[in-house]
């Protein structure tokens, strides 16, 4: 492959894909061309592992190779190269020959016929995503041996051209059923490591004095950088999907956890313009870092840009610590603002909460109270039309209820829009992966009312950007979920027979406006 080819993303150049010196994203040429490389190299480790078998370090290398691959996580060519060196040893190490084959060529997948093309990025991406969340659920001490075999037998599938739409369609599924699977494993590792979420109000104030942002999604580092500074008189902000931090007991119990950063990642640019305090990335989310705080980002396990400071595995963050101190954070409080004006923001509405309080919201739909529930999440980005998801949520009647999570509820999750049955009208489940708490609800709330998910008065709102919501989507697909409304347009990777099919099947469709979106699900 000679120049760029990507198209995994929603904002994805023309909405057809990126093919100049440049991605949309930032990646420069080189940096994407090594990422299809690495892929290129798992998938023929992938090959190899199902017919010779593999090992624990062989399921971490994957994880980290796909994760790496990841829209807006690794930036640096050096690293790249690196994994593909590693990925390669890996290979060598269990044919015990060197040179008995080669890296896939991932322009065989882009050049195959478009169904084709298009049933294998799904399931390309769908991994992707089931990698990122394999690899938090993994850094915690939780593995999943079902989850590590899928990703050989859909890496193995990839490589292989022989297989046709009989094939491909069932694998697109089973992708959707294992990234269920693989969220489940992720919320009993974070729930069991860091407790249960419990609702905060979490302010947008930034207190006078040193200060660190942290980003991204990993839970692990965080709860490793809180303990390395505690008692040093630096103050720790979530950023992003972070902020659902907040909401587990174990992290917030050190006082010196304060508050969230910011709004949408897709600001960070403009955000941390002058900002007096170095920021953390732990994974995805990073855009190309400005000059103007070029000297103040660091980052950590698989997140990575050239040039800037990595904290590697020995999570040695005094030097973070010490950057903080240097800085000196802001000299009065600062009172910053979300994206609607408003001064603080909920979170912590996990489906263990939700649940504990489930016989209220029964009795509420039941005595006319709740009327319908709206969830309304999903990744946020910067393309026009992802106002859409406000407007959206600000037109909903005030008889309903509003579920969200993921950074697409950054563009309404300081809104206030009043209480019902006792709980805001709006209630933050956490990160994307959290998608398996607003599952959990609604097939409680299913079987309440002796009906199935689709039967529920419930309407999902999905706003998509890379490829963890792939993932999701497929994860809804497998579960016959129906009536869905995605946007703000549809995967440049779907071709139009396959988008075809999943409108016939489960009755998807592209957002229009809030007001016929909403009259067609309130007026059916």
């Amino acid at each position: 492959m000679k120049k760029i080819f990507c198209f995994q993303c929603e904002q994805t150049a023309g909405g057809k894909g990126c093919s100049g010196r440049a991605g949309v994203c930032g990646k420069r040429e080189s940096t994407a061309l090594g990422q299809d490389r690495l892929t290129g190299a798992l998938i023929t480790l992938g090959r190899v592992a199902r017919r010779k078998g593999y090992s624990a370090d062989t399921n971490r290398l994957v994880l980290e190779g796909l994760f790496s691959t990841l829209t807006n996580v690794n930036f640096d060519d050096s690293v790249i190269e690196r994994m593909i060196t590693q990925v390669r040893q890996e290979r060598v190490r269990m044919l015990a020959e060197a040179s008995v084959c080669e890296d896939f060529d991932l322009s065989q997948i882009w050049q195959a016929p478009e169904d084709i093309r298009s049933l294998k990025s799904l399931i390309l991406f769908g991994i992707r995503g089931i990698a990122a969340y394999g690899y938090h659920a993994w850094v915690l001490g939780y593995r999943d041996d079902e989850v590590s075999a899928f990703l050989y037998q859909a890496l193995d599938a990839l490589g292989n051209e022989d297989y046709g739409m009989a094939e491909l369609l069932p694998l697109v599924m089973e992708t959707g059923k294992i990234n269920l699977r693989c969220m489940e494993l992720l919320d009993r590792a974070n729930t069991e490591s860091f407790g249960n979420p419990e609702p905060r109000t979490v302010s947008l104030t930034v207190e006078k004095g040193p200060f660190i942002v942290i980003s991204g999604h990993d839970l692990r580092d965080l709860k490793l950088l809180l303990e390395q500074s505690a008692g040093q008189g630096v103050n720790i902000y979530t950023h992003g999907e972070m902020l659902p931090a907040h909401a587990y007991p174990e992290l917030k119990k050190y006082p010196h956890l304060k508050g969230n950063f910011g709004t949408a990642w897709q600001n960070q640019q403009q955000e941390f313009e002058g900002l007096p305090a170095p920021v953390l990335f732990t994974s995805n989310c990073l855009m190309p870092v400005q000059k103007s705080y070029e000297d103040r980002v660091f980052t950590t396990a698989v997140a990575a840009y050239p040039g800037m400071i990595h904290i590697d595995d020995t999570k040695d963050f005094s030097p973070l610590i010490a950057k903080a101190r240097e800085l000196g954070g802001y000299e009065t409080e600062r009172a910053l603002r979300g994206s609607n004006g408003g001064a603080e923001v909920h979170t912590g509405f996990a489906h263990g909460t939700v649940l504990s309080v489930a016989d209220i919201l029964i009795a509420a739909v039941k005595s006319g109270g709740i009327k319908h529930f709206f969830l309304v999440g999903g990744c946020d980005g910067a393309k026009p039309g992802r106002n859409y998801y406000t407007d959206f949520v600000k037109q909903t009647p005030q008889d309903t209820l509003i579920l969200t999570l993921g950074c697409g509820k950054y563009r309404f999750n300081d809104l206030d829009l009043g209480e019902i049955g006792g709980l805001p009208r709006i209630l933050d489940m956490g990160q994307c992966n959290d998608a398996y708490s607003a599952i959990k609800i609604a097939g409680a709330l299913a079987e309440a009312f002796g009906c199935s998910i689709h039967d529920l008065p419930l309407s999902l709102i999905l706003s998509w950007y890379e490829q963890k919501a792939v993932s999701i989507l497929l994860t809804l697909l497998h579960l016959g979920i129906k009536n869905m409304f995605l946007g703000p347009s549809l995967p440049a990777f779907v071709s139009p027979a396959i988008l075809n099919y999943l409108v016939e099947q489960v009755n998807l469709a592209i957002i229009s406006t809030p007001e016929k979106d909403l009259a067609k699900i309130l007026n059916p």
